[in-house]
């Protein structure tokens, strides 16, 4: 991941602090998913469960200050890392990067049983991924596919 490149704004960095009140754990960075209606925070390694709350509590608390979803995961040193955590719950198997240096794409392998969690209703799990990867590692696209 690398976060020294990306430019937060003000609205990001207010959205960032009330996500820090309620929950007591410091985001590392603050998303907008026009496309569905959601900000999409990003904590460090083992620090989701912390900011979702016994039950989700403080990401509904959230969800009701700030009247958009909000999203939790965990960030990633690697693409790997990072897919496996925009991707969660689905059990990620097996990652494949295919492209060149002006266009990369994932293809993300997982099981059979998976598949559902990892797409997402309406393809939002995907979506959130490949928003991540845009922003962190300049991947052009994923693909979920299921694992032979």
């Amino acid at each position: 991941m690398k976060p020294g490149g990306i430019k937060l704004t003000d609205e990001e960095l207010q959205l960032m602090r009330i996500f820090e009140e309620i929950t007591q754990v410091v985001p590392r960075d603050c998303i907008y998913d026009e496309q569905f209606n959601r900000y999409i925070f990003v904590v460090g390694k083992g620090q989701a469960s912390l900011a979702v709350g016994k039950n989700g509590a403080k990401v509904r608390l959230l969800r009701g200050v700030l009247k958009k979803d909000v999203e939790v995961v965990e960030e990633g040193e690697s693409v790997e890392e990072l897919v496996k955590s925009a991707l969660f719950p689905a059990k990620v198997t097996e990652i494949v990067i295919h492209g060149n240096d002006y266009r990369k794409v994932v293809i993300a392998k997982v099981s059979r049983d998976s598949i559902a969690f990892a797409i997402g209703r309406n393809g939002r799990n995907v979506h959130r991924a490949r928003l991540l990867l845009r922003r962190y590692f300049d991947i052009a696209d994923i693909r979920v596919v299921q694992r032979e």
